[in-house]
Parts: structure tokens; C-alpha cells; sequence
């Protein structure tokens, strides 16, 4: 099936040929959830970098917003993807603009107050937020009160994804086992527009499509033919 775009509507890939073939990539508008392995911040750096490549790239010449929800952002590993992508490394990180939060509350705050005025000052069509649940999971917030905002926050990422015409992309990884994770990741997986499980088995990545507002789920291997999982991860 081919999906045609409307002329405000924009793709952006993840530039890995197995799984640019089986999915073309987020459209503007989107709000969507990769999940289930450390990989996830990888894909997060790579799209981060991606965002700023030329139109004629499939790139959107635009800056990206990163909120950091949990200590994950790396610039040596954004540079190296840079690099890949023939930019500057120091430019490319100058054009990612990075909000560290330390409890739910910052975190909610810059959400609910900041963002629509950061994406309208930075011009940026792609918003990342690392490791949404990571902060909710802290003792010191009750767990009623976590789960409260934080649906309030997710369900005001969709709908600003919607009436700002951007991409919003959330990691979400294992931690604890509790009832209050499990919770928390049910609530993101089910508001989500497009949800993406990175699941590692046998030696192989696999890039799993959940869910989708366009295409039935499927999974593909993340890997180039003949390719390691080991010499991928040193790439």
C-alpha cells in the first residue's frame, strides 16, 4: 500500500535500509513510543541528527527539541551519528536543544508550561523525550498522584503533536517490576499513535510494529545482512 502525503506532511526515517523498507518513518503529527531495549536511545540520537538533514535527505532542516527524563543523552554518540551523516558535529549539537528533568515535577512542568514555547522559538518539528517513565517511578511521589500526571502529560504530547505539526517521540525502558511500572507503560502504549518495541533475541534486533494509525504489526530485523549485533552496536 502506498500512503500519499499531504504537502504539509513530512516523513522522517530512521536511515537503517531493512527498516526503512518495511516502515517509511514518523509523519509530522505523530506521537509515537519506542520501547523494551537500550537501543531505543540510539534511535532517539539517530533521529535527532536526521531532523537536520537537507529536504533532498529526507531531512526537515530542523532543530530538535531532547527531554531528558533519564540522564541518557550522549553527545559523543551524537556526534559519531553526525559524523555518519556527513554534519558537523559541533553545529549538530548546537541545533539539539536539551532539557535534563531530576524529579516528575520538573519534568511535567516543562511539559505543560515550556514546550509549545520552545518549539515555536527553536522552529523545531521533532520533540524526543528520553525515558518518560523513569521519573514517575520515584517513591517520593505518590503513586496515585505519578500516575495522574502523567497521563495528563501524555495525552497534552498527542495533542500538541497534532495541532503543531510535529513529531513527538518517547523511550520508555524496563526498570522495576512494580505495579506503578506497569501502570505507567500502559497508559503511554495505549495513547500512543505508533508504538515501537526494539527487542533483542537470538543475536538479532528486531524493530516490532505494535501499533500503527496506517500499517499492520510486523516485525523486521534491525540488522544488515551478514551483519553482528556486535559490530552493529560499534558502528
Amino acid at each position: 500500500m502506498i500512503l500519499l502525503l499531504t504537502k504539509a506532511e513530512q516523513v522522517l526515517s530512521f536511515g537503517l535500509p531493512s527498516v526503512d523498507q518495511a516502515f517509511s518513518g514518523f509523519r509530522t503529527g505523530d506521537f509515537a513510543v519506542l520501547y523494551g531495549h537500550p537501543f531505543c536511545k540510539t534511535l532517539l540520537f539517530t533521529l535527532s541528527i536526521r531532523c537536520q538533514l537537507p529536504k533532498e535527505q529526507k531531512g526537515f532542516v530542523s532543530t530538535a527539541i531532547y527531554i531528558d527524563g533519564g540522564n541518557t543523552f550522549n553527545p559523543y554518540a551524537i556526534s559519531a551519528s553526525a559524523q555518519q551523516h556527513n554534519l558537523d558535529p559541533r553545529s549538530a549539537l548546537e541545533r539539539i536543544f536539551v532539557s535534563r528533568a531530576f524529579t516528575a515535577y520538573q519534568l511535567s512542568t516543562f511539559i505543560f508550561k515550556a514546550l509549545e514555547n520552545a518549539l515555536k522559538h527553536y522552529r523545531s518539528k521533532l520533540i524526543l523525550i528520553a525515558d518518560i517513565t523513569a521519573l514517575f517511578l520515584d517513591s517520593d511521589v505518590p503513586a496515585k498522584e505519578a500516575l495522574n500526571i502523567f497521563e495528563k502529560a501524555v495525552v497534552y504530547l498527542s495533542e500538541l503533536a497534532t495541532q503543531r505539526n510535529v513529531i513527538v517521540v518517547a523511550s520508555c525502558f524496563p526498570h522495576d517490576c512494580s505495579k506503578r511500572r506497569f501502570a505507567l507503560e500502559s497508559t503511554l502504549l495505549r495513547l500512543a499513535g505508533s508504538v515501537i518495541k526494539i527487542e533483542e533475541t537470538k543475536g538479532k534486533m528486531l524493530f516490532k510494529l505494535e501499533t500503527s494509525p496506517t500499517l499492520k504489526p510486523f516485525a523486521v530485523d534491525v540488522l544488515p545482512s551478514g551483519a553482528t549485533l556486535e559490530q552493529f552496536l560499534e558502528a
